[in-house]
């Protein structure tokens, strides 16, 4: 619960302000190590283009921030869902079952942790938006690092927007005190606004970068994001766009599945976008992510948390054979393909395997997996998103393709199982896809979202509470409320 970057946070009409005094901390591999000490006023800030670095990096670590990646994001982005449950003993943590059960309240703390969160992030990408361009520094690295921030604001306000609906839509800081307190931005134009950042994203960030830069935004990952947040307003001509231009970028799949969410290889050539995170040595202050910790098997070896596990429906979910099921679910008294022996007697029959990691990389006195990198985007969903906005246009044969290449590299070249799909029919082609997103993307919190956008949640999430017309979205957190001098209006049935 840890926020490496030390700032003065300032509650003004419900939204988070952060301004800068340290930033301590980058994104990739070569520059997470950053020393926790070094203060530098605000007011001595935006100078320089050392100082433009520091603002950028603090942008990109501020991203495995606890409200960004633990309990708030499982809370909002899975719980929900009939692949997950809240884990752990009844009594611990007990809030998170409002989540199971879709009896979540606007005075949730996770919920007002998830949106403060988001905004946070916001603010600081617009800092990095309303400071650079006045600062004299090398113009391309300066047009490259505004670019970076539109990405990362636009993967805040995609976060925001799919989980409340309409929002605040901020895109520059606020310069006096009747900006600071705004009402909620019908979705329609957050998702604009969204689109805008993606396609200026996009013309601005380079294809790769060198092995220091490894990890930040890439043209790729701006194409693919824009990819997704045109499914979810069903453009699915833009879909077919985004996704085919991604696919001639050089991105593959990685063979051996289970690897791949492992550390070492992390930002492989499946990889278009991680939150980067790392176990610094003598640097507890960079080495904060929980997101592995809180999900990690809880037992007396495992030392996690055990929060966010699997149910029984998603292990039924995988046809016959499919090597993904043990590659995503770590159960009880199984042998994990690292050597750890999982406790016959633990607290919970199944865990996310896709967190993991082997309990020989912990280190005492350090958060249990804190070097595991959170995959957001990989070339997977991709295809996967290809295919669906294939078929919805009536090509069933790239639909096919695309489908296919997925379950070929689950079957990893065994021909007894995953055969290929074949129907074309547009309806059953369309549940082939939804039913491979949902097996190959398990446990990266889509499961929830995706369910509510096909329009199936009313059916699928009932059994567990879910309510028509009023659970398609989470409740606007009442302290939000509260303090906004009734501009914030909340969500319909809360």
């Amino acid at each position: 619960m840890k926020n490496t970057d030390k700032l003065y946070i300032k509650r003004i009409a419900g939204y988070v302000i952060p301004v800068i005094f340290t930033v301590t901390a980058g994104c990739s591999k070569s520059f997470l190590d950053v020393p926790p000490q070094g203060q530098q006023p605000s007011e001595q800030f935006w100078q320089s283009q050392a100082d433009a670095t520091k603002a950028v990096n603090a942008m990109y670590a501020n991203l495995r921030e606890w409200k960004q990646v633990a309990f708030a994001s499982i809370a909002i982005e899975s719980l929900g869902s009939d692949d997950t449950e809240k884990g752990s003993t009844p009594s611990d943590a007990s809030f998170l079952t409002n989540f199971d059960n879709f009896s979540a309240s606007p005075t949730e703390g996770q919920i007002l942790d998830f949106w403060q969160g988001q905004y946070q992030e916001i603010n600081f990408c617009n800092q990095v938006l309303d400071n650079i361009p006045a600062i004299t520094m090398d113009d391309a690295l300066k047009a490259r690092y505004l670019a970076e921030a539109k990405f990362v604001r636009a993967y805040a306000y995609f976060r925001l927007v799919r989980a409340f609906g309409d929002v605040p839509l901020r895109l520059h800081l606020a310069k006096n005190a009747g900006e600071y307190n705004l009402a909620r931005t019908p979705k329609a134009e957050v998702w604009a606004a969204i689109e805008k950042d993606l396609t200026e994203a996009a013309a601005g960030l380079p294809q790769s970068y060198g092995p220091a830069d490894i990890g930040r935004a890439t043209k790729g990952a701006a194409l693919s994001l824009h990819a997704k947040v045109a499914m979810y307003q069903k453009k699915w001509t833009d879909v077919l766009t985004y996704t085919n231009t991604v696919m001639t970028m050089g991105y593959s799949l990685f063979a051996n599945y289970e690897q791949l969410f492992r550390i070492p290889n992390e930002n492989a050539p499946e990889s278009i976008f991680e939150i980067q995170a790392q176990l610094i040595p003598g640097n507890k202050d960079a080495s904060n992510s929980q997101y592995s910790q809180i999900q990690g098997v809880k037992d007396a070896i495992g030392g996690g948390w055990g929060f966010n596990t699997p149910t029984k429906d998603l292990a039924n979910a995988y046809e016959a054979g499919d090597p993904r099921r043990d590659a995503t679910i770590i159960f009880r008294g199984e042998i994990t393909p690292e050597g750890d022996t999982i406790s016959k007697i633990g607290v919970n029959p199944m865990f996310n395997q896709k967190s993991y990691v082997p309990f020989k990389l912990y280190v005492s006195g350090y958060n249990e997996g804190a070097g595991q990198n959170i995959r957001v985007i990989r070339y997977a969903e991709v295809l996967l998103m290809n295919a669906e906005a294939a078929n919805e246009t009536g090509n069933s044969g790239l639909a096919l393709s695309s489908l296919n290449a997925v379950r070929a590299r689950a079957r990893n070249g065994n021909p007894g199982i995953l055969p290929d799909v074949t129907i074309t029919d547009q309806s059953g082609l369309r549940q082939a896809i939804w039913h491979e997103r949902r097996v190959e993307l398990a446990m990266e919190n889509d499961r929830y979202f995706d369910v509510i956008r096909q329009g199936r949640a009313a059916e699928i999430f009932k059994p567990l509470g879910f309510v028509a017309g009023k659970n398609e979205v989470w409740p606007i957190p009442q302290n939000e409320i509260d303090i906004s001098a009734g501009k914030l209006i909340q969500n319909t049935g809360y």
